[in-house]
């Protein structure tokens, strides 16, 4: 097995604190749609170049789309994992997979609609995979109550550079200790605790008093673990969101405007999941099972 990542101090880190044994490949520059292409495209001829001779079998990704055109052209069997029903990307990812593996959550019309040619479904989200086996173990590293706030990701091509999230972090100093997780630059913001290096952001959430971020993904690891979490739905509401919140983690949607009065109301309000995390499946049986099936096939 070959485990790849971008150059990325966050992706990077993760993989040096799980101990995995990885290779960087390309990198994401998102100075502008000129050089968000450009690595993209040397990021292909890397892996084409690492994969020339000795191919994988199966290609897996969460939607990569420089893996997903690797791996079509040269004739691997491609799986891919998707929640991001708004990006662009899928244009380029979806059509290429040999299996999509989504969330039951999503309905099937919305990657067909891409041109999805098989689809799986599972009952959970892909959070779990990574939420689960999480020891629980008691940290308080940080001064509470602790409000954790997570930067949109602007500079992608689906925000257009619109960002909520520092000053909705500003309004909720008054109610505690805020802690501001940049996406791209670590500048100290006045009022704000902001980290100077990595942050275990799984660890940190489960710590939280309160979670709070625009598209999903950080506030799912939150409330997955109990931790109230709030999503400001700049992006929409997603699907998976709502499948979360209506199986009873708590997960709320909440416009910009109420953040305060909302923040007030679910600071603090954790609740035990463990019966509600048993009830779920996990992808990466899911994905094992399609792989075995696929490789027992082509002998």
């Amino acid at each position: 097995m070959v485990l790849t990542t971008r150059e990325h101090p966050d992706t990077v880190n993760v993989m040096k604190t799980l101990g995995e044994r990885f290779e960087i490949v390309g990198k994401y520059d998102p100075t502008s749609l000129a050089t968000r292409f450009r690595a993209s495209i040397e990021r292909e001829l890397r892996f084409s170049e690492m994969f020339k001779d000795d191919k994988p079998h199966v290609a897996i990704s969460h939607g990569s789309v420089e893996l997903c055109r690797t791996a079509f052209g040269l004739g691997m069997q491609i799986f891919c994992t998707g929640d991001t029903i708004y990006t662009k990307a899928n244009r380029l990812i979806v059509p290429l997979a040999d299996t999509v593996i989504i969330s039951k959550a999503i309905p099937k019309r919305v990657y067909q609609r891409y041109g999805a040619k098989n689809i799986v479904q599972f009952d959970g989200v892909d959070e779990f995979a990574w939420v689960h086996p999480l020891k629980r173990e008691e940290s308080e590293r940080y001064e509470h109550p602790l409000i954790v706030v997570r930067q949109s990701e602007f500079k992608a091509s689906y925000m257009k550079g619109i960002d909520v999230t520092a000053d909705i972090a500003k309004k909720l100093a008054s109610l505690g200790n805020v802690l501001f997780l940049p996406r791209y630059k670590k500048e100290k913001i006045e009022g704000l605790t902001v980290p100077e290096g990595f942050v275990d952001s799984l660890s940190l959430v489960r710590e939280a008093d309160l979670v709070i971020s625009v598209g999903g993904t950080i506030g799912r690891e939150a409330a997955l673990q109990g931790t109230p979490s709030i999503v400001v739905p700049i992006l929409g509401w997603a699907h998976v969101n709502d499948y979360v919140s209506r199986k009873g983690f708590p997960l709320f949607k909440v416009k910009p405007s109420d953040i305060l009065k909302y923040a007030k109301k679910y600071l603090g309000r954790r609740i035990d999941v463990s019966e509600m995390l048993a009830e779920l499946e996990n992808p990466v049986d899911v994905i094992e099972t399609l792989i075995r099936e696929k490789t027992y096939h082509k002998k």
